[in-house]
């Protein structure tokens, strides 16, 4: 499923800044594609969002040669943000295939929040 999101452009006759948002089911829960084109300025990006905007304490780093995985709570659920070389940015439930409902409605809630701020961030980075 993919949701499209459109902001009006603050200068006149300019296209519209729009972002994407992809949410698969590969992983046996929702996980929210934030960016799949991502590197580690997107992951670092992201992660400043959660920690800085929302209050999130990461609980556990993993870091490795290809991927990162941090994991952390939001609003009572067990959520990880993932980086990979290969797949990009993406937040899902840490326990992935036994994500409950309610997880995987957070991974969607979570990602909207988020997305809008990517998208105030990139919009007041071009306009400055």
């Amino acid at each position: 499923m993919q949701l499209f999101i459109v902001y009006p452009s603050p200068i006149i006759n300019q296209i519209p800044f729009t972002m994407s948002l992809t949410l698969r089911t590969t992983l046996g829960c929702t996980e929210a594609v934030i960016d799949d084109d991502g590197g580690l300025k997107c992951f670092y990006q992201v992660a400043d969002i959660l920690s800085l905007d929302l209050s999130v304490k990461f609980t556990s780093k993993e870091d490795d040669f290809d991927a990162i995985d941090w994991e952390f709570i939001f609003h009572g659920h067990a959520l990880t943000l993932h980086y990979s070389i290969y797949t990009g940015v993406s937040v899902f439930p840490s326990r992935t295939r036994d994500a409950m409902k309610k997880d995987n409605r957070a991974v969607v809630e979570l990602a909207s929040v988020l997305e809008k701020k990517l998208v105030d961030f990139d919009r007041n980075r071009k306009t400055a």
